[in-house]
């Protein structure tokens, strides 16, 4: 079992930046892909970005290539999103979520897919 806490969600102008952090416990965090999703209200809980196990590759959902930055770390158990050149349209609750199969050669964006998640995280973006 793998226990996810995210950490770093805020109050932010367009244009700013934030990282938010993903805490992982358990002892198959580090053999499972990582992924960050994100639910405006009223709408679908939608794939942000995507990391697999060995961090060698990464994955990004159109609207946030170029900004959102994901990576991990883990001697720290630690998924980061590095956020830049926010915009109102990223306001939502960022969730973490680990992929639900070891050692997985993709990285999936379907949420059922994902089998841990964290209890989300807010990012307001102001116009």
């Amino acid at each position: 079992h793998v226990q996810l806490v995210e950490s770093g969600g805020g109050l932010v102008q367009a244009g700013g930046s934030l990282r938010l952090s993903c805490a992982a416990a358990g002892r198959t965090s580090s053999i499972i892909a990582m992924g960050w999703f994100r639910q405006a209200p009223g709408k679908e809980r939608e794939f942000v970005a995507g990391i697999n196990w060995s961090g060698s590759r990464t994955l990004y959902v159109d609207s946030v290539k170029g900004r959102f930055t994901i990576s991990r770390d883990d001697a720290k158990n630690t998924v980061y999103l590095q956020m830049n050149s926010l915009k109102p349209d990223d306001t939502a609750v960022y969730y973490c979520a680990g992929d639900g199969q070891w050692r997985r050669a993709t990285i999936v964006v379907v949420t059922s897919e994902y089998r841990y998640w964290g209890q989300g995280t807010q990012v307001t973006v102001s116009s």
